[in-house]
């Protein structure tokens, strides 16, 4: 049996082997630890960093933000002016429908004036095609009298 427990001897660990084998695992357990350590520190480093850049990327964003409402709100103050400083320039309906009645009540009696002159007009007009049409009957009456008239002579 190869085992290092056998007590023949032969495999042994002697007092000097199991102190020097206790020391180069006490090295290695604190040269791991170490390492980790460094690691462990490493990391925390950069996340303070990373915190840092976090915290002024939040600061400037929060900056912009202000900016931009005040923008926006500096904006809807212009044109809230701008409406209210144009709010007096536009007739309302109530003005364009008095304004409307108005005009119709000044332009009816000359409307009225231009109804009646056509009406005229219209009435001399019937009574000259009536006129004429007369003279034109009568004409063809003398003309087919004298045209009876010159057949029964000759």
């Amino acid at each position: 049996m190869n085992d290092s427990h056998d007590l023949d001897g032969k495999n042994a660990w002697t007092l000097p082997a199991y102190i020097a084998h206790n020391e180069a695992l006490r090295e290695s357990e604190d040269k791991f630890q170490a390492e980790r350590d460094r690691r462990y520190a490493e990391v925390t480093a950069e996340r303070e960093k990373a915190l840092k850049i976090k915290e002024t990327a939040d600061l400037t964003a929060l900056q912009l933000a202000r900016d931009i409402q005040t923008y926006k709100d500096e904006k809807a103050n212009e044109l809230r002016e701008q409406i209210s400083s144009e709010r007096g320039l536009y007739a309302s309906k109530d003005d364009l429908a008095a304004t409307a009645d108005k005009i119709m009540s000044s332009v009816k009696p000359l409307s009225d004036f231009v109804s009646s002159q056509q009406g005229r007009q219209k009435g001399i007009g019937v009574v000259a095609s009536v006129i004429v049409g007369s003279i034109a009957s009568l004409g063809i009456l003398f003309t087919l009298l004298f045209v009876i008239i010159d057949r029964v002579a000759n």
